[in-house]
This record gives C-alpha cells, structure tokens and sequence, in this order.
C-alpha cells in the first residue's frame, strides 16, 4: 500500500510541476546518453580487447590488468602526483577564490572599477589551454623567453624551465589558480551578496572595523559554501586537468618525471599501442577512488556537523 501510495504521490507532483520537468528533461538526457549509458564499456577493464570480437566477444581476463598496472611501478607514482597536484589546487584555489570575493563585495570602490576588476580576473577562463601554453612557452622559453630575456639584460643567468622539473609543481599552481580565480570567486560572491546586511550593522554598531566583519561575520557565513565547493572538488580528486597538463608539458620527458599524472599515462598509453583494457582499468581505479574519497570526506564531516554533509 505504501508503495502505491509513493507511486500516486509522485505522479501528482510530477504532473502538478511538469514545467519543471521539461526544464530538467534536457540535463537529464545529457547525463542519460553521455554519462551512464558509455558505463557499460567499463567492462573492458576485465577483458583482454580486441578489434575484431568488439567489446563483449573480446575474451575475459580478470584482474589482469589492474595487476599489470600495479607491477608497472607507475600506479603509486601517478596517483602520488595526481592526488598531490589536486590537493594543492583545491587548497589554493579555494583561498585565492575567497578572498577575491571578499576583497570585491567588502572593499569601498566605485561599481565601474569593481567590475573591470571581476572581468579581468574571469577573462582567463575563457581562453583555451592551447593559447595558454603559447602564452607561457613565449614567457619560460630559454632563448627568447619575455623572462630570461629580463633576467639576462640585468646580468643574470638564463633558466632552463623547460629543462628543469624541479619548478614545475609551482608553474602548474600558478598556472591553474590565473585561469580559474575569476570563474571560481562567482560563487562565493553570490554567498557574500546574500549575507544579511543587518549582521554587518551590528557588528559595526558594536565598533567592528572592517578586518573584524569580514573575520566574524563574511567568513563564518561563507562557511557552508566553501564545505560544500570544497567536497564537489574532492570528487574529482584522481581526475587531473588533462588539458592544462598535455598542453603546458606536452611529451617533454625531461620534466614529466615531476608532471605526469594518471590522465596524461592514460592518452600516452592510448597513442602508444592498442592496450585499451588497461586505459579502461586506470580509469576504473580513478572513478573508485574518487567515490571512495567524496564518501569519507563527507562522513567526517557529518561526524562533525550534520549540516555541512551533502548527504
């Protein structure tokens, strides 16, 4: 009975908010054709593929090739890196993000500089990584490179960027915070524009300057958002930016001991031969990671409030 009862209850709602449905109806089928209905090729992950017998003729191989990744010697070192590099970026980005918004909806300016401001820090987003890495190569290069040429016209030694991995983790930081603080700050500049302004009057009434309403007040109401930014982000934890990677670094042996993570191993293993249940596996091993982790993460934060958890 209750279940009939459940099935009655949202076929009204489903009818009393159709217009709602159609709304979704286009999101629901993108997710439908190009994220579930691709996941029955995760098959290939246990089969030894060929062209020839497609996916489901292909004979099956087990654990085979997760175990070949594991005995390669490259599955510590690319989740080492990947994990690392993502760890950082949320890190930094979500500080850097914050703080830009905070510094727009807190700071006394004229709405003309403050937009200028906001659309110079979001232009970036807009441009390809493969601009990008034309920008950067112009500036790092070693013989004509805008900083060496700086560097050596004030009698220094010119760096070898593209010879040297060891300044590449601080590259790939800086590279990714330009791109994303603008697009990343909207966020959290929508939470600061919906803060009650009756807090801010209080605070100054009580003689809080502004260093101390953006300490007491902006921070702790933005809270919620940075938890929950912070755990989509964590999601994606083993999901490198393949872009921002491939096209910075490019098939540079000399820096990729320091760069390569699992997504760049994976498009190499695809142009290098023919394994494609072993690139199925790697990506398998990234999409269980990745729940595994969004799944702890949030259950300590439920251990430490409820209302911070996502589900």
């Amino acid at each position: 009975m209750k279940k009939k009862k459940r099935k009655g209850e949202l076929w009204k709602n489903t009818v009393k908010y159709r217009q709602l449905v159609w709304m979704a109806l286009p999101a629901l089928l993108y997710f439908a054709i190009f994220s579930y209905v691709p996941m029955y090729g995760v098959i290939l992950a246990f089969k030894r593929y060929n062209f020839a017998d497609g996916i489901w003729g292909s004979p099956w191989n087990g654990l085979a090739n997760f175990e070949f990744f594991y005995k390669s010697g490259k599955m510590v070192t690319l989740t080492g890196h990947t994990f690392f590099y993502n760890i950082i970026f949320i890190v930094v980005n979500t500080i850097a993000n914050v703080s830009l918004a905070v510094f727009l909806s807190e700071t006394v300016m004229a709405a003309r500089v403050r937009k200028i401001l906001q659309s110079m820090s979001l232009l970036p987003y807009f441009i390809s990584w493969v601009i990008c890495s034309i920008i950067f190569y112009n500036l790092f290069n070693y013989d004509y490179g805008v900083i060496n040429n700086l560097i050596t016209s004030l009698g220094g030694e010119a760096i070898h960027v593209y010879g040297s991995p060891n300044g590449w983790p601080y590259i790939l930081t800086a590279a990714n915070l330009w791109k994303d603080i603008g697009y990343g700050s909207i966020v959290y500049l929508a939470a600061c524009k919906g803060i009650d302004p009756n807090l801010y009057e209080a605070a100054a009434i009580d003689g809080a300057g502004i260093w101390k309403r953006i300490r007491f007040v902006t921070i702790p109401m933005l809270k919620p958002t940075v938890v929950t930014m912070t755990l989509l982000s964590l999601g994606r934890i083993m999901r490198g930016n393949f872009e921002m990677f491939y096209q910075l670094v490019g098939q540079n042996t000399r820096i990729i001991q320091k760069t390569d993570i699992i997504d760049t191993y994976v498009f190499r293993a695809v142009l290098d031969g023919t394994d494609y249940g072993l690139t199925a596996a790697v990506g398998l091993y990234q999409s269980l990671i990745c729940c595994v982790m969004i799944m702890a993460v949030n259950k300590l934060i439920k251990m430490y409030d409820p209302d911070y958890a996502l589900f």
